[in-house]
């Protein structure tokens, strides 16, 4: 809607342009104001035209003006109402054809303008967001800034006493090179030393085997001397051998001879002693007697059987 326009703006313009013979239209009216909104001005053009005849009327009934001219001029005023009401109906339906022209594409960009409103919205939410988020990143960059201002003084002091350190190990490393190529010339005095000893040990350590493979052929004839002689011996040795198991199976037999005779002896002493406790007793002394007789043969079958070997 437009603004920044009046009722007497419009009447003024309107009547101006109805002074000059044109007939006053909507777009002369905006045209000549430069602003103003159409459905605005029609309405007000609507409302100075009720005034304009009302202003008529009161000029017809002047007295001073006669009857005829009167008429004449009420006939004039009828028939240009009705010729501006022609052309302003024609008008109006051009201004309604365009207006709805003018709708439709009103309708159309709005609905373009909606569709941008949208995509600007979604776009300043997600503006919004990244603001969010680029403030929160930044807070965050902030607090990782202070923590590196921090961290890197204490790298700058770790620096500084690593850097004496290298300096300290530095010098001590010089020194241990020092002592390292002194070590060196040492040890490499000390590898000839040890090569010369190592030749001269070479060499008696050949001296040595050489004799020791002499002492060994000497060794290995003694030996084969003595295997001769051993098997000599171990033949001699089985012989005999066999000559002992021999005469060990003729003892053994002997004494299986012997043992069954003392075994013969013992059952008939056994039996000779069952029978002396079976006999009466007549009296003590009598049955003394034959005790102390009766030992006589038990002690000579005693010889006997300790003789019998």
């Amino acid at each position: 809607m437009a603004r920044g326009i009046t009722q007497d703006q419009v009447s003024a313009v309107a009547e101006t342009i109805l002074y000059v013979g044109e007939n006053p239209t909507v777009e002369k009216v905006r045209a000549a104001l430069g602003t103003g909104s159409p459905n605005t001005i029609t309405r007000m053009l609507e409302t100075w035209r009720g005034q304009l005849g009302d202003r008529l009327r009161q000029l017809s009934t002047l007295p001073e003006v006669p009857v005829p001219v009167g008429q004449a001029m009420v006939d004039l005023w009828r028939l240009a109402i009705e010729h501006a009401k022609h052309a302003l109906d024609e008008h109006f339906s051009e201004e309604n054809a365009l207006l709805e022209t003018a709708q439709a594409q009103l309708a159309q960009e709005r609905g373009s303008w909606e569709q941008r409103l949208q995509v600007a919205e979604t776009s300043l939410a997600q503006a919004r967001a990244a603001r969010d988020l680029a403030e929160h990143a930044c807070n965050t960059l902030d607090g990782q800034l202070e923590d590196s201002h921090a961290l890197r003084s204490d790298l700058q002091q770790q620096r500084d006493r690593l850097q004496v350190q290298y300096d300290q190990q530095a010098t001590l490393l010089q020194s241990l090179r020092s002592q390292l190529d002194e070590h060196q010339a040492a040890m490499e005095a000390e590898r000839e030393r040890r090569d010369t000893h190592l030749r001269a040990v070479e060499d008696r350590a050949h001296l040595e085997v050489d004799r020791a493979r002499q002492e060994a052929k000497q060794w290995q004839q003694r030996w084969e001397s003595s295997e001769r002689t051993s098997r000599e011996v171990h033949t001699e040795m089985q012989s005999r051998i066999e000559m002992i198991s021999d005469r060990a199976r003729h003892l053994e037999q002997e004494l299986a001879s012997k043992m069954g005779q003392v075994t013969a002896l013992e059952k008939a002493l056994a039996e000779a002693r069952f029978a002396a406790k079976t006999k009466p007793q007549q009296s003590k002394a009598t049955a003394k007697v034959p005790a102390k007789r009766g030992q006589r043969p038990k002690s000579s079958a005693r010889s006997a059987t300790l003789k019998l070997p």
